[in-house]
């Protein structure tokens, strides 16, 4: 389904009671709605929960900037040393606005917002600007952006930064792409090969579009430092970080938790950048712990 948000048209999906609270699920960089394990989704729902995933803008199903230019990642780099603001296409900002314009179309007054790596960061933007739309936050393998926070392994780094492969067949865009989720995912809660064929294969079919990473990208590092964003949040906040993180180190993490007024780090032993099966029951206590709090505190407001 499609609704028209914050100027573009926005691809999501929605599960159980349209009249019980709402989970927003934000997806990191490139990463298509359907990353959110339909277990997620599930588990969110018996608990009690409508959930909603989307396509960002530039990925999947959603809008594409087709016409947008890619930036240069030394070129944003550069522009922030000098203490410019950098000519990007959209900002992270922008995203957070898509978030409450979906929020909007689906006349949804409050939710639970659940962000993972660059959807933590359009979640922290979207809670500290709009506090009156998120009942609670949970920032799932995210970072503040402090510059002098620790950066992804190597390994991780050739992960995220390397070339697409010549062939750019739905084979080797597939293997590719498994290739690389392997090098972040969690060592302790591998992921099954024929699961991981599926869910590849069912994004490069569905919207294989790499220019739409390269924008999100120069988005992610244009908003450099949240830090003092992160002080003006005021809901309860939940910061969940593996310890098995290589591309979004824990101190990532905790960086969040320092800087947000009584936020919560739960740190998830043997986890790393994905959200292996194995640990779906573990995620979804998490989130539902936190947003029945916020919503106890509602009620007693």
């Amino acid at each position: 389904m499609q609704v028209l948000a914050n100027d573009i048209a926005l691809e999501y999906e929605t599960f159980g009671d349209p009249d019980a609270p709402t989970v927003l699920l934000i997806m990191g960089l490139g990463a298509q709605l359907l990353r959110w394990n339909i277990e997620i989704c599930d588990g969110l729902v018996a608990a009690g929960y409508r959930v909603i995933r989307f396509d960002n803008r530039d990925c999947g199903l959603s809008t594409r900037f087709d016409t947008a230019p890619i930036p240069a990642v030394a070129e944003i780099i550069a522009a922030l040393r000098c203490g410019e603001m950098p000519a990007v296409p959209y900002t992270l900002d922008d995203m957070a606005d898509d978030s409450i314009g979906l929020l909007d179309a689906l006349q949804i007054e409050r939710a639970h917002v659940v962000g993972i790596s660059m959807g933590g960061a359009i979640a922290q933007l979207l809670a500290a600007a709009y506090p009156q739309r998120a009942r609670s936050l949970t920032c799932i393998m995210a970072s503040s952006g402090h510059q002098a926070l620790p950066g992804p392994a190597p390994e991780a780094a050739n992960a995220l930064f390397a070339p697409l492969p010549r062939d750019r067949s739905r084979d080797s865009i597939v293997a590719d792409g498994i290739r690389r989720f392997r090098v972040v995912a969690s060592p302790d809660y591998p992921s099954d090969d024929a699961w991981l064929q599926q869910l590849f294969a069912r994004e490069y079919d569905r919207g294989f579009y790499p220019a739409g990473v390269a924008r999100q990208l120069a988005a992610i590092l244009a908003n450099g430092d949240r830090r003092q964003v992160l002080g003006r949040i005021t809901v309860p906040t939940l910061v969940l970080h593996g310890t098995e993180d290589p591309l979004i180190p824990p101190a990532c993490g905790e960086d969040i938790a320092l800087h947000v007024p009584q936020a919560r780090l739960r740190a998830i032993p043997g986890m790393g950048h994905d959200l292996p099966l194995q640990l779906t029951e573990t995620l979804v206590d998490a989130i539902v712990a936190i947003a029945r709090e916020a919503d106890g505190a509602l009620a007693d407001a």
